[in-house]
């Protein structure tokens, strides 16, 4: 039988594509490889280290330096182990947070010389209105699209190096240049690159596009997370990048603010990142006397 690694993001998305019937082994990666300190290509140990301490941060302790460090671990372990595969398919969407996974695998199973790599990236599916991701669909659903993978060419190898190289180091002058690239052997990288540069906060805000979106809604009067999340999904443009914990994160960078922009109430002054035996529903948000003025 044919030894088949099948490589995607996000638990839903691994959860869904184990039910599908296909053959082979579901491996589901995890970072944020748009953000956080790292080198373009395969990690050393010390990118490794300050990456786990970055995640820890990031989630206000609710993923543990040492825990993540593991997971490092274990993700690279198993990519440097991919060449014992006899095909190996890389499943992702064409969000921000995908594409930037996406050229980084890419880029680290080319330092292994492994080239023999196939692609579907997924940006719509029939009847799902509207599209954000590989997590939407069905088991039934995800196997009919095994038929359209292909292979990764050298072109694309060579622009997921780029592209990584642009993650990696945030040069905001080869992310300019790769959003307006014609016709690129990754056709969802200029897309997920604007997407980046709108994150980078306004010189007359300081804020970036989901912050933005955030205060927005609060300032429209949703005053619980789950509406906050709710209103801002619908006016986010697809895809979607980001979970709740990005956006726990924003709300909370809003409230850290000298003034705060917003008002977290509740039994923390800050809303949980990861799990927590508080509920969300404990909490209410609402604009500064400083926002407001």
């Amino acid at each position: 039988m044919t030894r088949i690694l099948h490589l995607t993001s996000g638990d839903i998305a691994g959860e869904l594509l184990s039910k599908a019937g296909l053959p082979g082994e579901v491996f589901v990666w995890h970072d944020i490889l748009y953000d956080g300190p790292r080198q373009p290509g395969w990690p050393d140990e010390n990118v490794l280290n300050a990456r786990a301490l970055f995640l820890e941060e990031y989630t206000a302790g609710g993923l543990a330096k040492d825990l993540v460090l593991e997971t490092f671990h274990h993700q690279y372990q198993k990519l440097a182990q991919a060449a014992s595969y006899e095909r190996i398919v890389l499943w992702f969407d064409a969000c921000l947070f995908d594409q930037s996974m996406l050229v980084h695998i890419l880029a680290c199973l080319s330092h292994k010389e492994i080239r023999k790599v196939e692609l579907l990236c997924v940006d719509a599916f029939p009847g799902i209105e509207p599209f954000h991701g590989l997590g939407q669909l069905q088991p039934g659903q995800l196997a009919s699209l095994y038929e359209s993978r292909r292979p990764v060419s050298d072109d694309q190898f060579e622009l997921a190096a780029l592209a990584d190289k642009a993650f990696a180091t945030q040069d905001t002058v080869l992310f300019t240049e790769l959003s307006k690239m014609d016709a690129p052997s990754l056709p969802w990288i200029p897309a997920a690159v604007r997407r980046w540069l709108a994150e980078q906060p306004d010189p007359v805000t300081g804020l970036g596009w989901l912050e933005s979106l955030a205060l927005e809604a609060i300032r429209a009067g949703c005053k619980t997370p789950d509406d906050i999340f709710r209103s801002v999904t619908v006016a986010e443009t697809p895809p979607q990048f980001w979970g709740d914990t990005t956006l726990w994160t924003k709300i909370n960078g809003l409230a850290n603010r000298v003034p705060p922009l917003v008002i977290i109430e509740g039994p923390m002054n800050r809303l949980p990142q990861w799990e927590s035996q508080v509920p969300l529903t404990a909490f209410s948000i609402k604009t500064s006397q400083a926002f407001d003025t």
